[in-house]
C-alpha cells in the first residue's frame, strides 16, 4: 500500500492517564504501522498530557508526531491542525479519552475501499457509564446515505472519512464554538459524500466516560452554545436540502435530540435567560417544524415543540420536570382512551386554559403491543394457537383481538377469529403492576381444509399475524417471537390429507426474528429431502420378510399414507404400509412378507401420497429366501443384472433343474 492509508488524528487536553491507552491502542491496530500515522496535537495541557506524547513519540518515531501549541480552548483547533498535517487516504478522528479495538481500522479501510464510500462509522460501545448511539449499528451497511439510514443520529467526527472528500469542500472544524463543532463538521461531509458505509458486526471504538466527567463533550453546559451552533445546522439543512421528506429526515434529529438536551439545560438558568433563551429557540426551528413532520415525532416530542413555538415557558419547565421523573420511575405514563384514539396523561392534557390539541398526547400508534405464544401445533389439519395478546396500558375491555394469514410476497388475507379467555393477574409484573390485562388469552384453531376462506388454504408462505384490539384501537403484530421456552421453532413439516389430496404443511419460525410462518406446498421445505431409505435386508427372526428402513425427519403423516409398492410389470401389484418412527428423526419401517408376493418380477418406490422415492437395489450378496408354498419349495432373490434399479425375482423352484444342479455340483 503506498503511503499512509491512515492518517489517525488526536486532539489532547489534560487526557492523563487515558492518553497511552488511546495512542497505543491505534500503534497496534491490525492494519500495520506501515499503513498509518499518528498526528497528535497538545492543546496546552498541563497535566503531563505533552510530557507523555513527547515520550510515546520517541517510543514509535515513525509513527506518532507530536504538536504543541497554547490552548485553544476547544477541540476544533487540534483537530485542524492535526488535518493539515494528514498524508493518508484516509483520516480518523480520535479523542485522546477513547481508544481503538484491534481491528477496528483495518475493517473500516476495507468496507470503503470495497464499497468506494468516503465515510465510514465503526460501531461505538460506551465504557464506564457512557451511552453511544446505537441505532445506526442495527446492521452493517455496505453503502448507505444520510437520507435513507440513521447515520445522522451520530454526528460526533469518530469515524472514516477519505480525506478527498474533506480537502474537497475545504471541510475544517469552527473555532469559535464551543460545542457543536462537530456536527458543522460532520454534517456538510455526509450531504456530499459518495455513499456512507456503517461497521455493526465488530466493537470498533470504545468511547469512554471519564471518572473526572473531564470529556470536553460532557462538561460544556448552558442553552448559549447550543444556540450558538443549532442556528447554523438549520441554515445548512435549508439552505443544502430541499424542502421535503429529506429534510424532514434531517430536521428530525435536531427538533428531538437538540431541543431536549437544550431545555434540560435551561431549567437551570435566571428566568430572564430563559425566557430570551425560549423565544431565540421557538426562532431557530420554525423553519424546520411543520405539521406534516408530526407523523415522524413522538407524542412527548411533538408537545415539547408546541410548547416551544407558543414560547410557553412555565409548561415548559413542567414537562422537563416531568419528564426526569418519569424517566426516573421508569413507569409508564397512563393513558386516555377516547372514539379509538389513545392520548398520553402528560402534563395540561385538555386543559381548557392552555388549549393545547390533542395531537400533541396522541400515543395510539406508538402504543406498545405485549404478545406471547404458550402453544403452537399442528395435529392433523389443524393448527393450534394459544397465548395472550395486549395494548400496553390500555385495559381490555371490548376485546377485538383475531387472527391474520397473510401470503408473503401477495395481496391475499384471511382473517379468522379466536376465542378469548382470562388472564388473571397479566401485567403485574411490569409498570409497578399499575396495568392489568385480564382479559388478553386467546385461542385459535386454524384448519388448513377451510382457511382460505372457507376452502382449504392454498400453497405459499403464509406469515400468521395478530391483531389486537380493545376499547375500539387495534394493532397488528407478527406472532411467534416471544413464545414459551418448550414452543418450539424449529421447522415441523406435517403431511396432512386434505380431501383427495395428500399435502405439505410446514410450521416453522423465521430467522432471525423467530416470527411463526405456515409453509403450504413445500414453498421452503420440501418433504423428500426428509425421507431416505437405506440397503433393504431380511428382517431379523423373519427371514422370509424383506425390511426397508430409513430415517424419516417428518412431524406426522396419515397413517398408511408411507407405504412401499411393488409391481410385477404385469399388472400385479401389491402395497405394504410403514410403521413410523416412535419419535421424529427416528426410523420408519416397512416390512415385506415376499412369500406371499405372487411370481414374478417386482420393482417398486416408497410411496407418501404424491411423492415418490425410488426403492435402492438389494445387495448383491444378499442372500435368497425359500418357503413352501402348497407344498412346493419358492424362492425370492435379488436380480443382479438390473444396476442401481431395485429388482426382486419370485419364483417356484424348479425341481428338475434343481436336482440337475445338485448332481453337478456333487460329480467329482
Amino acid at each position: 500500500m503506498a503511503g499512509h492509508a491512515v492518517s489517525v488524528v488526536i486532539a489532547a487536553y489534560n487526557a492523563m492517564p487515558y492518553l497511552t491507552r488511546c495512542i497505543t491502542s491505534v500503534a497496534e491496530q491490525s492494519i500495520g504501522r506501515d499503513a498509518l500515522e499518528i498526528l497528535a496535537v497538545d492543546d496546552g495541557s498541563t497535566d503531563g498530557t505533552g510530557e507523555e506524547l513527547d515520550r510515546l513519540a520517541k517510543e514509535y518515531p515513525t509513527l506518532l508526531r507530536v504538536f504543541h501549541q497554547a490552548n485553544s480552548g476547544g477541540p476544533s483547533a487540534p483537530r485542524n491542525k492535526g488535518l493539515d498535517h494528514a498524508r493518508g487516504t484516509f483520516v480518523f478522528f480520535l479523542d485522546a479519552d477513547d481508544y481503538l479495538a484491534p481491528e477496528a481500522l483495518e475493517r473500516m479501510v476495507a468496507m470503503a475501499e470495497t464499497n468506494g464510500t468516503d465515510i465510514v462509522l465503526g460501531k461505538m460501545v460506551g465504557v464506564g457509564g457512557r451511552g453511544a448511539p446505537t441505532s445506526m449499528f442495527r446492521r452493517n451497511q455496505p453503502r448507505t446515505d444520510v437520507f435513507s439510514s440513521r447515520v445522522y443520529w451520530t454526528l460526533n467526527p469518530m469515524k472514516l472519512f477519505r480525506r478527498d472528500l474533506l480537502e474537497r469542500l475545504d471541510l475544517r472544524f469552527p473555532t469559535d464554538l464551543k460545542i457543536g463543532e462537530d456536527q458543522l463538521f460532520v454534517g456538510p461531509a455526509y450531504l456530499h459524500a459518495n455513499g456512507i458505509s456503517v461497521v455493526a458486526d465488530y466493537d470498533c471504538l470504545y468511547w469512554v466516560e471519564r471518572e473526572d466527567s473531564g470529556n470536553i463533550t460532557l462538561r460544556t453546559g448552558g442553552s448559549e452554545p447550543r444556540l450558538r451552533f443549532l442556528p447554523r445546522m438549520v441554515d445548512l439543512l435549508l439552505e443544502q436540502v430541499p424542502p421535503g421528506p429529506d429534510r424532514d429526515h434531517l430536521a428530525h434529529r435536531h427538533l428531538t435530540v437538540e431541543v431536549q438536551q437544550l431545555l434540560d439545560h435551561l431549567v437551570h438558568e435566571p428566568r430572564r435567560e430563559q425566557e430570551k433563551a425560549l423565544a431565540r429557540l421557538a426562532e431557530v426551528i420554525a423553519p424546520l417544524w411543520h405539521e406534516g413532520l408530526n407523523d415522524r415525532l413522538s407524542a412527548m416530542a411533538r408537545l415539547r415543540l408546541h410548547l416551544v413555538r407558543h414560547t410557553m415557558l412555565d409548561e415548559l419547565l413542567e414537562l422537563v420536570r416531568f419528564e426526569g421523573e418519569l424517566a426516573e420511575s421508569g413507569v409508564a405514563t397512563p393513558v386516555l382512551v377516547d372514539n379509538g384514539r389513545a392520548y398520553a396523561r402528560y402534563p395540561y392534557l385538555r386543559d381548557p386554559s392552555r388549549g393545547i390539541p390533542d395531537a400533541c398526547y396522541d400515543v395510539t400508534r406508538q402504543l406498545g403491543v405485549r404478545h406471547h405464544i404458550t402453544r403452537a401445533e399442528l395435529r392433523g389439519t389443524v393448527l393450534h394457537l394459544t397465548g395472550h395478546g395486549y395494548l400496553h396500558r390500555v385495559a381490555t375491555e371490548g376485546v377485538t383481538t383475531g387472527l391474520v394469514l397473510r401470503e408473503r410476497g401477495g395481496s391475499t388475507e384471511y382473517r379468522l377469529p379466536v376465542t378469548h379467555t382470562a388472564t388473571p393477574g397479566l401485567g403485574k409484573e411490569e409498570d409497578e403492576g399499575r396495568y392489568l390485562h385480564d382479559k388478553a388469552g386467546f385461542e385459535a384453531r386454524v384448519d388448513i381444509t377451510t382457511a382460505g376462506g372457507g376452502e382449504p388454504l392454498p400453497d405459499g408462505l403464509w406469515d400468521i399475524f395478530l391483531t389486537v384490539g380493545a376499547q375500539g384501537i387495534s394493532r397488528e403484530v407478527r406472532l411467534g417471537s416471544k413464545r414459551d421456552g418448550e414452543v418450539s421453532g424449529a421447522p415441523a413439516t406435517h403431511v396432512i390429507a386434505s380431501g383427495d389430496e395428500t399435502r405439505a404443511v410446514t410450521l416453522y419460525a423465521t430467522k432471525p426474528h423467530g416470527n411463526f410462518t405456515l409453509d403450504l406446498g413445500e414453498r421452503k421445505h420440501e418433504v423428500l429431502p426428509q425421507l431416505s431409505l437405506r440397503s433393504a435386508r431380511w428382517a431379523p427372526g423373519a427371514p422370509t420378510e424383506l425390511e426397508f428402513a430409513g430415517p424419516c425427519t417428518l412431524a406426522a403423516f396419515p397413517d398408511g399414507a408411507l407405504a412401499v409398492h411393488l409391481e410385477d410389470g404385469r399388472g400385479g401389484t401389491a402395497a405394504f404400509p410403514a410403521r413410523a418412527a416412535s419419535e421424529p428423526g427416528g426410523d420408519f419401517v416397512v416390512r415385506v412378507p415376499v412369500k406371499e408376493l405372487p411370481a414374478g418380477l417386482w420393482t417398486g418406490q416408497l410411496r407418501l401420497g404424491n411423492w415418490t422415492l425410488e426403492l435402492p437395489p438389494l445387495p448383491a450378496d444378499l442372500a435368497p429366501a425359500t418357503w413352501r408354498r402348497r407344498g412346493l419349495p419358492w424362492f425370492a432373490k435379488a436380480v443382479p443384472d438390473r444396476g442401481q434399479e431395485f429388482a426382486l425375482q419370485v419364483a417356484r423352484t424348479d425341481l428338475v433343474r434343481a436336482v440337475t444342479s445338485m448332481t453337478r455340483r456333487l460329480k467329482p
